[in-house]
């Protein structure tokens, strides 16, 4: 990210409760086929690094690098990589515009809810293409928000799907990035792009909880809520009735939670 790139959620436990739940399984299976022993991947917004350390267990003993904006998080997921004995992973703090890496030094470079959060992803784009040898891929899974579905149709989860878009863009990112992923491919200067799509869904007793949950304390105590009011987007009343409505969803036995997301895989 650059400087001026503002990331929308932060890294309050809460989020890191999400966002360490995704895996290749959940949020990678449309490019875990292209993945062979000793590959070199570059992870970028690796974040916790659970993502990685999958990727990781499929390259070996190839070796992944995640890099992320925030030191804190690197430390956060070189702590989990001592924790798991994890072997060929790396962490590293880097910029998307600005990697710290010679021309062509990976076969894979991947970027998951990253695009979304910048104001420039073609450029970021051409930073990736920039690193990925000849023939090697760019992958990049994002979400589009104006398509995410729920049910029961609260008041307060219409009102928190309206904040999300009004602070990611008001950050200078792009809430439905999922719809533009090819397009910003394409203009970043790829000839060869493979575009699909996939859902998360939470509709169980569990994931309603889970999902429910967390989310009920993020708009309250992540960067979310902070820059929803620090913008006037939204106020602490507005932010504890979308907090109440979260947790009246994951109560509901006909709560319903589906999440599209946008992918491509690019040749380099």
């Amino acid at each position: 990210m650059k400087i001026a790139d503002r990331y929308m959620h932060g890294h309050h436990e809460s989020v890191l409760r999400s966002h360490e739940w995704r895996n290749l399984a959940n949020s990678g299976a449309y490019f875990a086929g292209l993945l062979r022993p000793g590959m070199t991947v570059l992870d970028v917004g690796s974040g916790p690094g659970t993502l990685t350390f999958d990727v990781a267990a499929r390259v070996a003993p190839g070796t992944v690098t995640g890099v992320d904006r925030s030191a804190d998080i690197v430390a956060h997921a070189r702590a989990a990589a001592g924790r798991r004995g994890a072997t060929g992973v790396s962490f590293a703090v880097g910029d998307a515009y600005q990697l710290d890496f010679p021309d062509g030094s990976f076969d894979v470079v991947h970027a998951h809810q990253v695009l979304q959060h910048l104001s420039d992803p073609v450029a970021a784009l051409r930073e990736f293409r920039r690193v990925v040898r000849p023939g090697g891929f760019v992958v990049a899974r994002d979400v589009d928000w104006g398509g995410t579905m729920w049910a029961p149709l609260l008041p307060g989860l219409a009102e928190w799907m309206r904040i999300t878009q009004a602070v990611q863009r008001g950050n200078g990112g792009e809430p439905f990035a999922g719809w533009f992923l090819l397009t910003w491919a394409l203009d970043a200067g790829f000839a060869d792009v493979t575009s699909s799509a996939s859902v998360w869904c939470f509709a169980s007793d569990e994931q309603r909880r889970w999902w429910g949950g967390l989310w009920s304390e993020r708009v309250t105590e992540s960067d979310w809520g902070a820059q929803a009011r620090e913008t006037g987007v939204a106020d602490a009343d507005t932010l504890g009735m979308i907090s109440r409505a979260w947790l009246e969803w994951a109560a509901d036995a006909s709560g319903w939670y589906g999440m599209p997301h946008g992918e491509i895989i690019a040749r380099g």
